[in-house]
C-alpha cells in the first residue's frame, strides 16, 4: 500500500475533481458519507450521544456533512463548530448552511474563551477540528479542549489524522494533540501512524476509500510503502520439482565469541529456515562443540582463537552471503581482522549487533562495504552509526542521507520496521512485543541471509524477510503469548509465516454456502 504526503493527497483530490467532473463539495460529501457509512454500520443507530466538532476549514466540512447524515438517521447528535478564526473554507460554508436545512438545533458556535461541553465516558466524540493541513501551533484554548476530550475518557474517532498531529513533524507538546481511539484516514494511512514519537496519539487507524481517481492512486511514486501480504506474495519465488540445494546457496554465518555461540546458532538457523541450500557458521573454537551439537544441519569452520574471531579464513566455502557480527564482540584482534576481511571481500553482506558497532567505531570501513550491503540495527546501533537525532523524522534523514552515501540498505528495527534504501521507506505491518526478546534480532539477520543465499535481491530481501520474521512471531504468540515468546520460536513458525502466504481470508457462512451453491449449479 502507498503512503500518500499531504501534498500528493491534495494533488489526488484536485485531479479526482477535474478527471470526474465533480466539485470538491460533491468530494468532501462522498469523504463525510463514508465515515458516516463506517459508523451507521456499527452503531446500527444506537443512541449513545455523538458530540461532533467540526473546524472552520475542510475538515470541519467533513465533519458537517457525518453530522447531517447522522442527524437524518436519528442519531443523538451534538454539533460543536470550533469557531477560532475568520478563515472558513468555501465548502465548510456550503456544508454549514446544509445541516441548518436539516435540524432546528444549528450547530454550537464555540468561540475559544468560554467552558467546554460535558462530555461523558460513555459518550462518543467526532473529531474534525484539522485536518492534514495544520500548519501552525495549537492556542491554549484548543489545546484545553484536546485535552478535555482526553479526560472524559470517552471513545475518540479522529477524522483523516488526530487534530494537531502534522503529517511531517513530531509535535512538541503531547497535550496539544487529539489522543483518538480510532483514526479513520482518506486514501491511505499517514507515516506518522507507524513512527515510535506519534504513533501514541491513534490506537487504532483504517483506511476508507473515497473513490480519487484511479490513475493517480496507481501511477503517483511514493517515498514511504506499507508492506502487508499483498505487497509481499509478488515477491516470492517458488521451486521448482527438480530443484537440489545447491540452486539456493551457500549462506555463511560469521560472529559468536565466547558465551555467545548462541547467536550464531540461531542466525544459522534461521538462514537455512529461511530457504539457503547450505549453511556453514565460522566461529571461534569455544562453540564448535556447542554448534555441531544443537544444529547437526550446519557446517562449521572455527578460527585458530579459542574465545574470538581473529582471523576470517573459510579456505575450500564459497558461500553466496555473508551475515556478520552476531555475538563476535568488538574486540581491537576482531576490529582488525574485520577490516583485513572487507578490503578483499566482493559477496554479499548482512551485518548486525557488534558488525555495526565496529563500523560505527572505524567509519572509514564504510567505504569497503559491498553496494547493498544490508545493516541490521537496533536504536543504540543506529544512534551510533549515524548520530544522535532530534525527532523521528530526523533520524528518517539521517538514515535516507546515510543510505545514499554509502549505498547501503538499514533496516531500522523497531515496532513497525522500517527498510530504508537511498530515498524509500518500506513500513513494516508485522510483528508485535514478543520479538523484544533475547536473539529476535540474530533470526532476522539469519533470514536475510538465507533470503540473499537463494537469489533474492538484497532490498527485496530485506523488507521480506522482515515481514516473514513479524509473521512468524505474530502466529507464535497465539501459542506462547507476548512474555513466554523467545527467538526460537520465530524460527520453528517460519515455515508457517510461508504458508500463510497462500492461504485465503475465511469467509463468513452465508458466503460459504453461497459458493457452495453455486459449485452445484
Amino acid at each position: 500500500m502507498k503512503v500518500f504526503s499531504k501534498e500528493q493527497i491534495y494533488e489526488g483530490d484536485k485531479l479526482t475533481a477535474e478527471r470526474q467532473n465533480i466539485t470538491s463539495t460533491e468530494l468532501m460529501e462522498r469523504a463525510g458519507t463514508q465515515i458516516f457509512n463506517w459508523m451507521h454500520m456499527r452503531m446500527q443507530g444506537a443512541q449513545v450521544p455523538i458530540h461532533v466538532f467540526c473546524g472552520i476549514g475542510n475538515n470541519g466540512g467533513d465533519g458537517l456533512v457525518i453530522s447531517r447524515h447522522l442527524v437524518t438517521h436519528g442519531y443523538n447528535v451534538k454539533t460543536y463548530v470550533v469557531n477560532c478564526s475568520d478563515k472558513r473554507s468555501k465548502d465548510f460554508l456550503v456544508n454549514y448552511d446544509r445541516i441548518k436545512n436539516v435540524t432546528k438545533k444549528w450547530p454550537t458556535l464555540l468561540s475559544c474563551t468560554e467552558d467546554f461541553p460535558e462530555i461523558h465516558h460513555d459518550d462518543i466524540i467526532v473529531d474534525a477540528v484539522f485536518g492534514i493541513g495544520l500548519n501552525r501551533p495549537v492556542d491554549s484554548w484548543l489545546k484545553a479542549l484536546f485535552m478535555h476530550f482526553r479526560s472524559t475518557k470517552a471513545f475518540t474517532l479522529s477524522i483523516d489524522v488526530p487534530s494537531g498531529l502534522s503529517t511531517d513533524k513530531v509535535p512538541t507538546d503531547p497535550d496539544a494533540v487529539v489522543w483518538a481511539g480510532y483514526t479513520l484516514s482518506f486514501a491511505s494511512p499517514k507515516l506518522v501512524f507507524f513512527l515510535p514519537e506519534t504513533a501514541k496519539y491513534t490506537v487504532q487507524w483504517e483506511v476508507l476509500d473515497i473513490d480519487l481517481d484511479q490513475e493517480f492512486l496507481y501511477t503517483t511514486e511514493t517515498e514511504v510503502d506499507l508492506i502487508g501480504k499483498h505487497e509481499v506474495l509478488p515477491m516470492y519465488i517458488p521451486r521448482e520439482k527438480f530443484s537440489h540445494k545447491g540452486q539456493f546457496g551457500h549462506a555463511l554465518i560469521i560472529g559468536g565469541s565466547y558465551g555467545k555461540i548462541g547467536a550464531v546458532t540461531l542466525a544459522s538457523k534461521a538462514a537455512l529456515s529461511a530457504g539457503a541450500g547450505l549453511i556453514s557458521a565460522y566461529i571461534p573454537k569455544c562453540g564448535y562443540g556447542v554448534l555441531q551439537t544443537s544444529f547437526p544441519e550446519a557446517m562449521v569452520i572455527t578460527d585458530e582463537n579459542e574465545e574470538l574471531i581473529t582471523n576470517i579464513d573459510f579456505k575450500k566455502v564459497e558461500p553466496t552471503v555473508i551475515g556478520f557480527g552476531v555475538g563476535v564482540g568488538t574486540n581491537p584482534k576482531t576490529v582488525s581482522t574485520l577490516e583485513a576481511f572487507l578490503k578483499t571481500n566482493k559477496i554479499p553482506l548482512v551485518i548486525d549487533a557488534d558488525g555495526i558497532n565496529i563500523l560505527s567505531k572505524k567509519k572509514a570501513l564504510l567505504q569497503l562495504l559491498p553496494e547493498a550491503t544490508v545493516l541490521t540495527p537496533h536504536p543504540k546501533e543506529l544512534e551510533r552509526l549515524i548520530g544522535k537525532w532530534k525527532d523521528d523524522f530526523d533520524k528518517l534523514k539521517k538514515v535516507k542521507a546515510f543510505s545514499i552515501k554509502h549505498s547501503t540498505i538499514v533496516v531500522i528495527k523497531g515496532a513497525n520496521t522500517i527498510t530504508v534504501f537511498q530515498d524509500k521507506l518500506y513500513v513494516n505491518t508485522t510483528g508485535n512485543p514478543g520479538l523484544a526478546t533475547a536473539g529476535s534480532g540474530d533470526v532476522l539477520t539469519g533470514i536475510i541471509t538465507g533470503l540473499i543465499s537463494q537469489g533474492y535481491n538484497p532490498l527485496v530481501a530485506a523488507v521480506f524477510g522482515v515481514y516473514l520474521h513479524g509473521k512468524s512471531a505474530d502466529i507464535a504468540v497465539e501459542d506462547f503469548g507476548y512474555q513466554s515468546l523467545i527467538a526460537s520460536h520465530v524460527i520453528n513458525y517460519l515455515g508457517e509465516a510461508f504458508i500463510d502466504l497462500f492461504k485465503q481470508p475465511e469467509q463468513p457462512p452465508q458466503e460459504q454456502e453461497e459458493d457452495k451453491k453455486e459449485d452445484k449449479k
